[in-house]
């Protein structure tokens, strides 16, 4: 496989569409807890990383219940700004999806939900502050594996788009 700095063999459908398409990537596991407060709050401290750099994937859903879902990107110490996403999508609204409706779009658990594999394309939007990272962290697809990668990489290969949608 591609990805580097693997501590155990690990495949998630992340993992495979990368390896597939040749991004090359980090693989970081830690011990999961179950009753963390926030999951990506809780991968940061376990790997002894900034937050500014370690994102979450968020799912929201555009123009009401039964608008189409999108994929948000964010450093896990902001808030989506669910208005700025609207702006950035070119909708009217948007609200943060259900987490069944997150969870059955994608084929993840949360807190565990990448941004890469998952079962259907969703159109994808990542904070701005993402680019100024040399690497950034996000979800490999299972709760308790992180993968890093370049967020020019993530960008491309999911053809997302870079707005300011994150707040404090």
């Amino acid at each position: 496989m591609r990805g580097y700095g693997r501590l155990v063999d690990v495949q998630t459908p992340a993992t495979v569409l990368l390896d597939r398409l040749g991004i090359s990537y980090g693989v970081h596991r830690y011990a999961h807890d179950p009753n963390a407060e926030s999951f990506g709050m809780e991968a940061a401290v376990v790997l002894g990383l900034e937050p500014d750099i370690v994102f979450k994937t968020l799912m929201a859903r555009l123009e009401g219940e039964r608008g189409p879902l999108v994929v948000a990107i964010v450093p896990v110490a902001e808030k989506l700004d669910l208005k700025a996403l609207a702006r950035a999508a070119g909708a009217k609204r948007a609200t943060m999806a259900a987490l069944a409706d997150a969870e059955r779009a994608t084929g993840y658990v949360a807190g565990g939900i990448s941004p890469f594999g998952q079962k259907r394309g969703h159109r994808t939007f990542i904070d701005e502050s993402a680019e100024i990272c040399e690497r950034i962290y996000v979800s490999g697809g299972q709760r308790g594996l992180d993968i890093s990668l370049a967020p020019a990489d993530l960008v491309a290969t999911l053809e997302a788009v870079v707005a300011t949608i994150a707040t404090s």
